[in-house]
């Protein structure tokens, strides 16, 4: 089992930056890649940014791709979403998640995670 505890999300503006985190915990000792997913209100959830359990690889939405950048400290157990030049649009709950399936295929598909964290809640005022 692996547990998931993200934090930093907050009320930003648009055009200004957050820094999220996701603290692992349990299980770690496997070679789990990581996501983040986001859910607005009312939509679906959607795949934001992976990275592998090197690191080497990693991977965005379009809707994201140079704005945000996903990073991870294995020494730590940490894994960061690191977002700029936000915009209202970004606004939703922020979702943290592992899986020890991780592929180049398979980095964007929910089901494919097995471990979730609770959320954290971003929101980018106009």
């Amino acid at each position: 089992q692996v547990q998931l505890v993200e934090s930093g999300g907050g009320l930003a503006q648009a055009g200004g930056s957050l820094r999220l985190s996701c603290a692992a915990s349990g299980r770690t000792s496997s070679n789990y890649g990581m996501g983040w997913f986001r859910q607005a209100p009312g939509k679906e959830r959607e795949f934001v940014a992976a990275i592998s359990w090197s690191g080497r690889s990693t991977y965005y939405a379009d809707s994201v791709k140079g704005r945000f950048t996903i990073s991870r400290d294995n020494a730590k157990n940490m894994v960061y979403l690191q977002m700029n030049s936000l915009k209202p649009e970004d606004t939703a709950v922020y979702y943290c998640a592992a899986t020890p399936k991780y592929s180049g295929s398979n980095y964007y598909i929910a089901r494919a995670y097995d471990y979730w964290g609770q959320g954290t809640q971003v929101t980018v005022s106009s």
